[in-house]
């Protein structure tokens, strides 16, 4: 596609893009629809040094679809769209630093992300992302068939293993956890899903979210789940952004996976995140 009002610079061969020429504190919706665009196009889009607050990047979420209550703070009885800042440091170890799509353990997980740097290390502390569309595209026709159609497990224990570092494991604690078990139950969704607005094909890479593929035997399962896992973590279908402080990302959730690299403890490091609702994944044949 040819922009009129934005201009793009690519960031690796399979996904990811730079986005020059947008202030995003006086976004028209001609830009704006460039902008999205270009995210359905590249999968991420990064922003340098943009200026924005909580505030400004809510206001922009909300462009792209109603901003998400993050399940645990609903939990917790939060009824507005929430903010979350993450912050890694001496006593909060990175927690993110494996391949992942966020909060698959719902029925209907994130459609978009939007992360923007707020503290950042001397060095260090990169995120990572991948085209799962790239991933699915270089499998050949033969696994493509065997893969289509199969259905993948999904529950909160390894998000709640990871909370349960940062909270303790405390009677309070085991009462949260409990409440979101009960709240989100395990939910089945699709191995290799059709993204809704550009029809691409695409694995859908829960990470530590995923328990098994429904209708197979564990060892059946864990083959299957484990050579995908290392199909995914080679670096052709990767891009990696290296933060300032004020930069945002915005990623395409229904095509991608991303990583916190873990390469800057014990040095602080915190990001302010917010994410917007998606649909029922879904699989077309």
């Amino acid at each position: 596609m040819n922009y009129q009002r934005i201009k793009l610079h690519r960031v690796s061969g399979s996904l990811g893009a730079e986005v020059q020429g947008a202030d995003l504190r006086a976004l028209d919706d001609e830009t704006f629809s460039e902008i999205h665009r270009a995210l359905l196009d590249n999968e991420v889009i990064f922003f340098r040094q943009t200026g924005i607050d909580d505030e400004t990047q809510m206001a922009l979420a909300h462009r792209f679809g109603q901003p998400s209550i993050f399940p645990l703070l609903k939990v917790l009885g939060e009824t507005g769209p929430t903010f979350q800042v993450i912050e890694d440091g001496p006593d909060s170890p990175n927690a993110a630093d494996d391949w992942h799509t966020d909060v698959t353990w719902v029925a209907e997980p994130p459609k978009v992300a939007l992360l923007r740097a707020g503290i950042m290390p001397e060095a260090g502390g990169d995120t990572m992302w991948g085209s799962m569309t790239a991933a699915w595209d270089a499998l050949s026709p033969t696994m493509q068939g065997l893969l289509a159609g199969l259905e993948v497990l999904h529950d909160n224990e390894g998000f709640i293993d990871g909370v349960r570092i940062k909270m303790g494991d405390t009677p309070e604690s085991r009462k949260i956890f409990d409440d979101l078990r009960r709240a989100y139950p395990p939910v089945t969704h699709p191995l290799v899903r059709t993204h809704p607005e550009t029809g691409r094909r695409a694995l859908l890479w829960g990470g530590n979210f995923m328990r098994r593929i429904v209708g197979m035997e564990d060892r059946e399962s864990d083959a299957i789940l484990e050579f995908l896992r290392r199909h995914i973590a080679r670096s052709r279908f990767h891009c990696r952004w290296s933060w300032q402080t004020g930069d945002l990302a915005i990623w395409d959730e229904r095509s991608t996976v991303h990583q916190a690299v873990n390469d800057h403890f014990p040095q602080r490091r915190s990001v302010h995140r917010c994410v917007v609702d998606g649909d029922r994944p879904f699989f077309t044949p």
